[in-house]
């Protein structure tokens, strides 16, 4: 992923995640994506589940679930809650709330985020103590994420 030169922080990790399953409640996400179902009046909830790799000042292997919700009038609301398991054995708790935006004409989500680590390690004490800024992408056709966090 190229550097966000605009962003203010440290950048501590880029990301790259495989949604790996989908699970919908009534309305597949396909179908609303694609047109072919409106957004229901009430909105719709899908759980995303997510794995793959963190590299950079904060390097291991992730995985965990996005509690997604389309709102009515299209706007995409991120739940996420990862578990990283860092290269060197430690365990992070993430979590962040967000928006997604489609992008007109193209199956490309833009994600911008506020992240939340957290741990009881020794080593990584430093993750607890500042705001995590994320922006990145998600595209529809590949099913990957790709992200930066930028510690503020």
């Amino acid at each position: 992923m190229s550097g966000n030169t605009a962003m203010r922080g440290e950048k501590i990790y880029e990301m790259e995640l495989d949604l790996t399953g989908v699970t919908d409640y009534g309305v597949s996400m396909e179908a609303i994506l694609a047109g072919q179902e409106a957004i229901p009046l009430h909105g719709a909830r899908f759980d995303l589940a997510v794995g793959g790799r963190y590299k950079g000042r904060l390097a291991g292997r992730a995985r965990g679930v996005d509690y997604v919700r389309v709102r009515a009038d299209g706007r995409m609301e991120l739940d996420l809650h990862l578990i990283i398991e860092t290269d060197d054995g430690h365990r992070i708790a993430l979590s962040g709330d967000g928006q997604a935006a489609p992008r007109p004409g193209e199956p490309v989500l833009d994600i911008f985020a506020n992240v939340r680590l957290s741990t009881a390690s020794k080593e990584y004490a430093w993750v607890n103590e500042r705001q995590i800024w994320g922006v990145g992408t998600a595209s529809l056709a590949t099913g990957k994420v790709l992200a930066e966090g930028f510690m503020q």
